[in-house]
């Protein structure tokens, strides 16, 4: 039986933040762009949290829910320091250590560096280091499959830990949202909620051929994880092959301008993404699907790795334009990165240009 904890950091660049500056505790504060600008916001303190403020949201848009938001720009340079430290923390118990990004990670503890045993045990010194060292909170989630651990670290945040033991899993699936199942998404849930599956319980009345028949490959996972059988294993080297943002429209789109909008969103999305990870690439895809669920995709590829927003913006345009859209409305639009190359620390001005990102 596999002991996997999911570390998650709460609020983390937001909480950095609020503990390098006092004048920012107990505030409401957002950690991302200029809400004069198309600036997005990257992480919210929970103060703002309690308006409706989100990760992702467009600046302003958060200012509109919260009259005394403060924005604070990024320090990457910061952030990255304390997810190393915090990384360091975490092999002082094991060695497998899968990190999602800079304030999350999956560890595999099935054998402790320091034979302690207990999962939950690890969890607890985990959080109190980080607490002890950094003035910082984690959230984390103790259970026998990554899938699990992962949900679990989000029921009690901030400061939680929850651990759901193998003999509970399934009846903790059953009671689970569907929406909450991973690659479970917004048009999937609603799917899913239109055929009467509301929880994992209902998702278990279905056979596997069901399953795969009404959502196709993934109804082999859901099939399998509704019964707790998650068999993904915690890979100490994670490479990131290509970073995404895509929607679906309630209406579809038919002017080149709706288009333009709506890519403007998905523009500020995939920057942030490649920001959070730290990742450049080297080429941009475009995709779209139609109202009669065609498909299509055009990219370009470029000789040194970009990551503006701008530039991910004008590309995107740039492709749109070369596809016939006379007598088409368009129902998904999408955008993705991949090709990654080693990040540009430096704009010529001698700043991080990674904060140019949040402009």
């Amino acid at each position: 039986m596999r002991k996997i904890i999911h570390i998650d950091m709460d609020a983390f660049y937001a909480s950095v933040e609020q503990r390098d500056f006092p004048e920012y505790r107990g505030k409401a504060i957002a950690v991302g762009g200029s809400p004069n600008g198309r600036g997005v916001v990257a992480t919210a303190s929970y103060e703002a949290r309690k308006f409706g403020v989100k990760s992702a949201m467009p600046s302003r848009q958060a200012l509109q829910l919260c009259a005394e938001l403060i924005f604070v720009r990024p320090r990457f340079d910061a952030y990255k320091a304390v997810s190393t430290h915090i990384r360091e923390i975490f092999s002082r118990y094991t060695d497998i250590i899968e990190p999602l990004s800079l304030d999350e990670a999956y560890l595999d503890v099935t054998e402790d560096k320091l034979g302690i045993g207990s999962a939950l045990e690890i969890a607890k010194q985990i959080k109190q280091a980080i607490k002890d060292e950094l003035n910082l909170t984690a959230s984390a989630g103790v259970s026998s499959s990554k899938f699990v651990a992962k949900i679990a670290s989000d029921m009690n945040k901030p400061d939680g830990l929850t651990f759901i033991g193998p003999s509970k899993i399934e009846g903790f699936m059953e009671m689970l949202p569907v929406e909450r199942f991973f690659g479970v998404g917004k048009v999937t849930a609603k799917k899913m909620k239109s055929m009467g599956l509301n929880t994992g319980a209902d998702l278990k009345k279905l056979s596997e051929d069901d399953l795969v028949r009404y959502f196709g490959k993934s109804g082999k996972f859901y099939f399998k994880i509704v019964r707790g059988i998650d068999e993904r294993t915690v890979k100490s080297e994670r490479t990131i092959k290509s970073l995404a943002a895509e929607d679906t429209f309630e209406h579809d789109l038919i002017t080149p301008e709706e288009m333009h909008t709506e890519l403007s969103k998905l523009a500020d999305k995939v920057s942030l993404r490649l920001a959070k990870n730290e990742l450049k690439g080297r080429t941009i895809t475009l995709k779209l699907k139609y109202s009669d669920f065609k498909q299509i995709t055009r990219n370009q590829s470029f000789p040194n790795p970009i990551g503006d927003y701008q530039e991910i913006f004008n590309t995107v345009i740039s492709l749109l334009e070369n596809v016939d859209l006379q007598n088409k409305k368009v129902r998904l639009l999408g955008i993705s990165m991949s090709n990654f190359g080693e990040l540009v620390m430096y704009s010529k001005s001698g700043n991080s240009y990674q904060l140019e990102l949040f402009e």
